[in-house]
């Protein structure tokens, strides 16, 4: 049991990582407590301990905005500069590994996108319901801007360290007459979007009349303009963008993930509005991960707040949460928390809310 610097609670619902309190997370004080959590955990792991900002080469794919010395690499951990020149990922060259995943397959939007339900039939799925038959290219960007402690694929971390380079031609010629999508996803593909947009774009010169959707599921820390770039080809071929908003709060946000999440509310009701230029399929996705402790119905109200405020028909999947990396210690969701959200979800006036993950919800409650 974990006890909260700030407040001297103690609680198995703290985070023996983090040390704070759901409620004090969100106060002004948690910042350099927050942050010095951060710097240690991307210590570990060779990473900058803060977003490098020197006289180097600057780099403005996502909000960390770096500028990298001779010798640094960037927070993200893909990029480096050597004698000048920036190396690692590039339009060209991407860190990842890619597979192929049946669909229906168990992807956030699975339940509103054409692979799981035939939204969109015909002009941007296959079947008029989920297309068994066909799959997706499924591509892990092994990077990320963010740096959350609960992340589900951290393992990514150790492939920056033996780097997988693909080259983007090889990644497009994957895409056979049997795949009706891509996801690109990580990590975060954000580090690598230069990647994905060639790759797409290569892909859907080559389908030769095929429907070929272009998805991605991201932070949403990218630069604005990379982020039109992605809409216009997700719009374009009935893909989706999911958007993972992990809370509403910056000071809890900090916390839980070490840097602001702005630019992710920003870019959030940038796509919104994009999302009516066609409802069907959706454009945009938002989930949120329900973190004991930290994500519970009051934090989830407020982030269905703001996407009532921009869009109501945006679809919204709440995920329960599996304990993983530096937040291992913490249990999986109840089914209380999750109801409790579902509940301030739909009161907050979205009008199509899912709840994902329910074979890892917990029925007592933490108390019991």
């Amino acid at each position: 049991m974990s006890e909260c610097e700030i407040c001297g609670k103690k609680s198995p619902l703290i985070s023996r990582t983090l040390n704070l309190c759901g409620e004090c997370a969100q106060k002004p004080e948690s910042i350099p407590i927050s942050l010095a959590v951060h710097s240690r955990v991307r210590r570990e792991f060779g990473f900058p301990e803060k977003a490098p900002s020197g006289e180097g080469i600057p780099c403005f794919l996502c909000q960390n905005s770096c500028r990298i010395d001779e010798g640094g690499i960037s927070l993200c951990g893909v990029r480096k500069n050597e004698r000048g020149k920036i190396r690692g990922a590039s339009a060209f060259w991407g860190n990842l590994s890619y597979y192929y995943d049946p669909l229906p397959t168990n992807c956030v939007a699975d339940w509103v996108c054409p692979g799981g339900t035939g939204a969109g039939y015909p002009r941007f799925a296959y079947k008029n319901g989920p297309e068994y038959g066909f799959k997706n290219l499924a591509v892990f960007y092994r990077a990320c801007s963010f740096d959350c402690l609960f992340c589900q694929n951290w393992h990514y971390r150790y492939g920056l360290v033996e780097p997988s380079h693909v080259h983007v031609k090889n990644l497009a010629q994957a895409v056979d007459e049997h795949t009706s999508c891509i996801c690109f996803f990580g990590g975060d593909p954000t580090p690598q979007l230069p990647h994905a947009l060639l790759t797409s774009r290569l892909a859907l010169r080559g389908r030769k009349g095929r429907i070929l959707r272009i998805c991605f599921e991201t932070n949403g820390s990218m630069n604005p303009k990379v982020l039109l770039c992605m809409a216009e080809l997700s719009l374009e071929t009935g893909g989706c963008i999911k958007f993972d908003l992990k809370t509403y709060s910056e000071n809890l946000h900090f916390a839980l993930c070490g840097v602001s999440n702005r630019r992710t509310l920003e870019n959030f009701a940038l796509l919104a509005r994009m999302s009516r230029l066609r409802p069907d399929p959706p454009l945009l996705i938002a989930s949120t991960l329900l973190i004991p402790g930290y994500v519970d119905g009051e934090a989830v109200g407020k982030i269905a707040s703001f996407i009532a405020s921009l869009n109501p028909d945006i679809p919204y999947s709440l995920l329960a949460f599996y304990p993983q990396f530096r937040m291992e210690d913490l249990p999986t969701t109840s089914r209380r928390q999750a109801e409790e959200a579902m509940e301030a979800a739909k009161k907050a006036g979205l009008r199509n809310v899912h709840l994902g993950n329910v074979h890892l919800l917990r029925e007592l409650d933490y108390e019991e």
